[in-house]
């Protein structure tokens, strides 16, 4: 039987999911400037139209993915655990993430190609970094109500613990200087900046 009317949520869903996939292996493939909306909506099996209407254009799609992304690490901040192994469970996720081959290299393009387009460098900031530190902002006032922690800004506590958790290391990887962390490391890494950061912010 032929489905008629508007999908339902489950397949706009997998459609919006399929979409970012193929842009993700185009932009990979290609870089930005280089890539067209004509592929990806070739490569994606739907309309330019559609494209445009959903993300606004290239620059929106690009940051799409970059949300994607910090989904994964931004839903694993959780109020119902003790703190540190609140900030050791996102610490590990957003580590592990931004640590992927794939999300190295889309940082790379995008270091590389946001002077000549600077809509992609605030897509990148504003779904990417700025709702991350927003919502681990929002995370350290809980923590503050609750007697937790410190009181202070909890923006510039967000903007230190990220410090502290990507260091020098980060910059490191992403020129090659050393090989992709296992989860092992990453457990190890997290564990050092997690206890570090609650020496100067737990309430004693």
């Amino acid at each position: 039987m032929i489905k008629c009317g508007r999908p339902s949520k489950g397949d706009e869903q997998l459609s919006r999911d399929r979409l970012l996939d193929a842009a993700l292996q185009l932009f990979l493939e290609h870089g930005y400037g280089n890539l067209s909306m004509e592929t990806i909506a070739r490569d994606a099996r739907v309309s330019l139209r559609t494209i445009y209407s959903q993300f606004g254009g290239k620059a929106g799609l690009f940051g799409a993915l970059i949300g994607r992304c910090s989904d994964q690490f931004i839903a694993s901040l959780a109020d119902d655990c003790p703190l540190e192994e609140a900030l050791s469970i996102f610490g590990r996720q957003f580590l592990f993430r931004i640590t992927r081959p794939d999300v190295m290299r889309m940082r790379a393009i995008l270091i590389g190609e946001s002077p000549r387009f600077p809509d992609l460098a605030t897509q990148f900031y504003q779904q990417g970094p700025q709702r991350t530190l927003g919502h681990l902002a929002q995370f350290f006032v809980r923590q503050q109500h609750l007697g937790s922690m410190v009181a202070g800004d909890p923006h510039f506590l967000a903007d230190q613990f990220i410090s502290a958790l990507r260091g020098e290391r980060l910059q490191r990887l992403q020129l090659g200087l050393e090989p992709i962390p296992d989860e092992a490391e990453i457990e190890q890494w997290v564990g050092q900046s997690v206890r570090l950061f609650l020496r100067g912010s737990l309430k004693t």
